[in-house]
């Protein structure tokens, strides 16, 4: 099947990371007019500029979890292109490790708001467009862990629940008007910031050289590897297509087999 989002304006949250970067270069080389956001403006520029030479893309930085600074990046994102926004794809988050007693509520605060306040705050302001338009597609980012809770991050894996239950709930509310919602749930995915945070938390605390642990999580996938980046962008490229006009309200699993629910 060819994927097309020529004519569509795209805008993807935390671009400047390495699966970010990649959905949004995939968008871009498929026609998309590309939208890019992460907090940092140096990371934004970066992507923007290796991005243009692929397609159109302009980005801004701002806070996913500031209401005021996703304002901002949802009218930018309107306005640099066509005045609307088709697809978003939320991909901006945290991830973190520790034992659920020696967790601060500051801790627990923030992956929320990173993680579930900001994909609701640029569902919110993205959503009136969609609707006008009576056509959106919605990806949201949860994972393996939002399926099945990972020990030592009891944190991290009730705030990717909490993304499929939003998924749901928004793909009944907005299906009248022609919105798909849906989520992808990664496993361990090689080559990304997620992974280092995650791989250098369990060297710490299980006590294991690097290649032991990524061994060790790898033969606990039917498929006997770690998630790669492409496999992310392949299939977030999908349900921003017209290929998953009958999909919404799924959440769909990226781990190799590891997950199956």
């Amino acid at each position: 099947m060819e994927i097309s989002f020529k004519g569509k304006t795209v805008l993807v949250t935390g671009a400047a990371g390495a699966i970010g970067k990649g959905i949004a270069r995939d968008f871009c080389v498929n026609g998309g007019k590309v939208f890019v956001t992460d907090l940092s403006q140096a990371g934004v520029e970066a992507t923007v500029k290796e991005l243009q030479k692929l397609g159109q893309c302009q980005g801004l930085a701002g806070d996913v979890a500031n209401e005021a600074d996703v304002i901002k990046i949802v009218d930018a994102a309107k306005n640099a292109f066509d005045g609307k926004v088709d697809v978003l794809v939320n991909v901006a988050g945290i991830v973190g490790q520790g034992a659920v007693e020696n967790l601060t509520v500051d801790e627990w605060e923030k992956m929320f708001a990173v993680n579930c306040r900001g994909s609701f705050l640029f569902i919110k302001h993205v959503v009136p467009m969609m609707k006008q338009n009576k056509y959106g597609k919605i990806i949201n980012f949860s994972s393996k862990s939002g399926k099945t809770g990972s020990a030592l991050m009891s944190h991290y894996s009730a705030a990717k629940a909490a993304i499929i239950g939003l998924t749901q709930s928004l793909a009944y509310e907005l299906a009248d008007y022609k919105i798909n919602v849906n989520c992808v749930c990664p496993g361990i995915t090689e080559n990304t910031g997620v992974w280092s945070n995650v791989s250098a938390g369990y060297i710490k605390n299980l006590n294991l050289p690097r290649e032991e642990v990524v061994k060790k999580f790898s033969e606990k996938v039917p498929l006997k590897r770690l998630a790669a980046i492409k496999d992310v962008v392949t299939i977030t490229s999908f349900l921003g297509s017209e290929g998953s006009d009958y999909m919404t309200g799924q959440a769909i699993n990226i781990t190799g087999g590891r997950e199956m629910h």
